[in-house]
């Protein structure tokens, strides 16, 4: 199984101390070699096959007697459609041998009715999905299994451009294949593979069959997940991205705690700072950041007094560069977690403890909403039409469609829409995308909701 978008393939089709040692040659001559590393990496690094029921197209027409006689088919009626197992291959990480849990990539396991899992010894296993992060594009198994071994996991926060590192996965469904390269870039975002980025690039090659499959650095330490390559005919080109292990941990923690994953706000709408807003900012040629566009009320931001205007440079002393960044900075803080927001205001740094909240949804609009609304407020048109958007989350789906604060929706669903009562009235419990027409600045156009 892979994915292509926008030049992306997903690639669906392992408490070590050991450093690259050296070894002989068979003329007794010292090498260096990763071997003992990987001869106790190898053994936590798993194969993933999932299986699902799909219904196979069928023709209506074979229902009719004539149809079938004319085209020799038999007889019989076919009351059902038949249905096909299909099968995919990736990769998967254990990280706790005690308990038998396995990281992997949610798109791996989506949609699947069963799950296996197998060793390199050999030995297959049925999975159960313990949760799921599709945002991060996380999965959590746990496999029934004696005499496993773990990977440790390493701090990604450490890892520096130029590091060593070693994939491990199932490319093409080939087996376990090791690969070596190093990390090429770090904090990569923008990409649109997943709600929540700040990858680690690396060279290391990897392919389709890989995802799920781990990254170490040279003392056999867990360091990413490999997620995703840059690949226009299909292949490696040596551009790999995984998802660094600090960002999975918090996910697979929540998981095992609770089966879900709750990722807080602090409820500011951000944009991306652009070489106009420098200028209209009087910021230094060259500063990035991410400009605070609106503070919702009732906030861990309004209460710790961020403002409009104010432009965020680092979270945790750790340099903030663009809305994604942002998003992923916040979304792998515990709910209730504090952290020290650096701005821009006035030309100056100033810092603020923000406490980390709740999501923002159905709490910040009356009544209970339908989610594909949640993290927006509106508030009825002046001119007596549509409703306008008034504030916006920026990790709402509203917010994903390119739908802006100061959006005007006429309609949704090809409804008229007159008042925010209406908007509430025209979206069903069963919608599972919402049509919106929208006006923004005298210009009509219509948006997609998923």
């Amino acid at each position: 199984m892979q994915k292509v978008l926008i030049g992306l393939v997903f690639l669906v089709a392992s408490g070590l101390s050991h450093a690259a040692l050296p070894t002989s040659d068979s003329q007794g001559s010292s090498l260096p070699t990763l071997a003992p590393m990987l001869k106790e990496v190898n053994p936590a690094v798993v194969n993933i096959a999932t299986f699902s029921t799909r219904q196979q197209a069928y023709n209506p027409l074979l229902n009719d007697p004539f149809f079938r006689h004319f085209f020799g088919e038999p007889p019989q009626q076919q009351q059902q459609r038949p249905q096909k197992r299909q099968q995919s291959a990736g990769s998967g990480v254990i990280v706790d041998a005690k308990n038998g849990v396995v990281i992997t990539n949610y798109h791996v396991i989506k949609e699947a009715d069963e799950v296996q899992v197998q060793l390199v010894d050999g030995r297959f296993y049925e999975a159960e999905v313990k949760g799921s992060d599709p945002e991060l594009d996380i999965a959590i198994l746990e496999i029934d299994a004696e005499d496993l071994v773990e990977v440790p996991l390493a701090d990604s926060d450490a890892l520096q451009v130029g590091d060593f590192v070693v994939a491990i996965g199932n490319p093409f469904g080939l087996g376990q294949t090791v690969t070596t390269g190093i990390v090429s870039a770090l904090g990569r975002t923008g990409l649109g593979i997943e709600g929540y980025e700040d990858f680690i690039q690396t060279d290391a090659s990897i392919n389709p069959g890989n995802s799920g499959g781990a990254l170490v650095n040279l003392r056999g330490e867990l360091v990413g997940i490999n997620t995703a390559i840059i690949s226009p005919a299909g292949g490696n080109v040596g551009i790999g991205f995984a998802i660094p292990i600090n960002m999975a941990r918090v996910s697979m923690e929540q998981i095992l705690d609770s089966g879900e994953v709750k990722r807080g706000q602090i409820g500011v709408g951000i944009q991306d700072i652009t070489p106009d807003l420098q200028k209209a900012f009087d910021l230094k040629n060259g500063q990035q950041g991410v400009l605070i566009t609106g503070v919702f009320d009732d906030t861990p931001a309004k209460d710790a007094g961020l403002e409009p205007g104010d432009i965020i440079i680092a979270i945790d002393g750790v340099d903030t560069k663009s809305s994604s960044q942002l998003r992923s900075q916040i979304g792998v803080k515990k709910i209730g977690d504090t952290v020290k927001v650096t701005v821009i205001r006035d030309g100056k740094n100033r810092n603020f403890k923000v406490k980390v909240g709740e999501p923002m949804g159905a709490a910040s609009m009356p009544g209970g909403v339908h989610p594909l609304l949640e993290g927006a407020s509106f508030e009825n048109n002046k001119d007596g039409e549509g409703v306008v958007v008034n504030q916006l989350a920026p990790t709402s789906s509203l917010a994903y469609s390119g739908v802006r604060p100061g959006d005007i929706i006429y309609s949704v669903n090809r409804r008229k829409v007159n008042s925010v009562d209406d908007l509430y009235a025209n979206v069903s419990d069963s919608d599972k995308q919402l049509l919106l027409r929208i006006i923004r600045n005298g210009r009509s156009f219509f948006a997609v909701v998923k």
